[in-house]
């Protein structure tokens, strides 16, 4: 099938990274989530790990412009996200699922996604194709007519991540974006990411290891706002031993890094 090119894609890419955090600070109410994180992300799937309270959804929000960084400096497909930047252009070239998205219930997916479509600014000669590959790209074509009050969980899941990619995003962001998928879904899934991983930045929060070894190229893991490890899920593996608690040798190779940092930040 013939890739559409999104209106984000017609202008040149000039820009080294699609996103970079030099000492990013984010809270999340009163609570720094995010506290002085570096970080740079090109073309590729990168997994974002972490346990809960790592500030992995912050930083999400945080890239997705939702939350305004409170230090640091944020760029996003060469623009700088402060408090006088415009963010239209760099919205745009953005798809995003947050943990819990908000939808009408008496849309039917198709009306959902194209009016997804519309507030991302998507050209209007462009949208009934857009949305019909999207909605067949995660399998819901049939579906399409069908009201969001009546999908189930996974399904729900799916018509969010094909909000998030109608626009073929530079920058996608997906947070925890398999909750309810069931196993064949999730293979299914892991082939989309592969897909738009090879020209577009893709990052997938999630606490599945394994998903990550799977179909990412890259690892990113945090802890208390902080980048822990970065490197390819191969990386992330030889860090483990057969003295670390896991169930797969990624799964040591996480418990292990946190282990260490844990203790190098009690010291």
């Amino acid at each position: 099938m013939m890739r559409m090119v999104s209106a984000a894609e017609t202008a040149p890419t000039t820009y080294p990274w699609a996103v970079q955090a030099e000492g990013l600070r984010v809270r999340a109410g009163r609570h720094l989530a995010v506290d002085g994180l570096d970080l740079a992300l090109g073309v590729g799937v990168h997994g974002l790990l972490g346990p809960n309270g790592a500030g992995k959804t912050t930083l999400m929000r945080a890239l997705a412009t939702v939350v305004k960084p409170a230090g640091g400096r944020l760029t996003l497909l060469g623009e700088s996200v402060d408090g006088r930047a415009d963010l239209r252009r760099v919205r745009r070239g953005l798809g995003y699922l947050p943990q819990q998205f908000g939808f009408y219930p008496r849309f039917t997916v198709r009306e959902f996604v194209e009016y997804m479509a519309w507030l991302k600014e998507m050209p209007k000669t462009m949208v009934p194709g857009a949305v019909q590959r999207a909605i067949d790209r995660v399998g819901l074509t049939a579906k399409a007519g069908a009201r969001m009050k009546t999908l189930s969980g996974g399904m729900l899941r799916r018509a969010g991540i094909a909000q998030a990619i109608v626009n073929d995003p530079e920058v996608l962001l997906l947070d925890e974006p398999t909750v309810g998928l069931d196993p064949e879904q999730r293979l299914d899934f892991r082939e989309l990411l592969r897909d738009i991983g090879v020209d577009s930045c893709v990052l997938v929060s999630t606490h599945l290891v394994e998903d990550v070894v799977a179909a990412c190229t890259d690892v990113v893991l945090v802890n208390e706002g902080r980048l822990v490890h970065q490197g390819t899920p191969d990386s992330l593996i030889a860090e483990g031993g057969a003295g670390d608690a896991g169930d797969s040798p990624a799964e040591r190779g996480y418990s292990a890094l946190l282990r260490r940092h844990r203790a190098e930040a009690g010291k």
